[in-house]
């Protein structure tokens, strides 16, 4: 591991928080705002029309795919930036394989396009704002397209390269994920900002329990299994009108 990891690994210095903010704002400029991974054709299709509709299809995200999938990928990926044993191609292909088989399972196309694209657009932000060499060199992978650049992977490898302990980074992704969402379902369904914030609590335990659950699970096993999300994600693929990338 290179000097510039020079946060503590329980993520409690204030350096290592400070990044953690930044990584959950959502000024953050990665795209995510782009992105409502299929919501918006849950809408388009009724399926999504109150508050008490989108809690229910959140709590189901997070279960079935966030917590099997990217939480897996996501702390795969910490782990393995970290590991003493290893050089830096190693630890590189190490990434590499967990950014291949999150692809393979992620089924929607658009899914992996936003995916990618928000992760290239991470990792791109942070080799430009800081000077870390081995941040540059998966990047460089990425734009070459030798690996995909899926954006749980690349939050894990930013994370730890930042000293953000890995409960912290799990929770992290799961807290953007539903913020990027329900600012994408107020513009969708009638949907006022404490409804929002109201969803967001009540959303707490789920999070924390799909971090204790799948953090630290071989990738092999990543399976998401959300049909129904699956379904929307390729049916927005050929809806008319879309505002969203996904």
């Amino acid at each position: 591991m290179s000097e510039h990891d020079h946060g503590s690994e329980d993520g409690g210095d204030a350096s290592a928080s400070l990044a953690a903010f930044q990584l959950a704002d959502s000024f953050l400029p990665v795209g995510t705002y782009t992105i409502s991974y299929g919501v918006e054709q849950f809408a388009a299709t009724d399926r999504v029309e109150t508050a008490a509709d989108l809690e229910a299809l959140l709590h189901d995200y997070l279960r079935q795919q966030v917590g099997p999938c990217d939480v897996v990928a996501l702390a795969a990926a910490w782990d393995r930036t970290g590991r003493a044993d290893a050089d830096d191609e190693a630890i590189l292909d190490a990434l590499a394989a967990v950014d291949e088989r999150q692809q393979s399972v992620t089924l929607p196309k658009e899914f992996r396009e936003s995916s990618e694209s928000s992760g290239r657009r991470l990792l791109e932000l942070v080799a430009e704002t800081t000077d870390d060499a081995l941040v540059d060199a998966y990047y460089g992978r990425v734009l070459d397209d030798s690996v995909p650049g899926n954006h749980a992977v690349a939050l894990g490898f930013v994370a730890r390269r930042q000293g953000i302990a890995r409960e912290e980074a799990c929770l992290l992704a799961c807290h953007s994920f539903v913020v990027g969402l329900l600012g994408a379902a107020q513009r969708l369904v009638r949907l006022t900002h404490t409804d929002a914030q109201r969803i967001l609590t009540a959303l707490r335990p789920v999070m924390r329990e799909v971090c204790e659950t799948y953090a630290g699970r071989d990738p092999e096993t990543m399976a998401p299994f959300a049909p129904l999300v699956d379904v929307m994600g390729m049916g927005h693929e050929r809806a008319e009108r879309r505002l969203f990338v996904s």
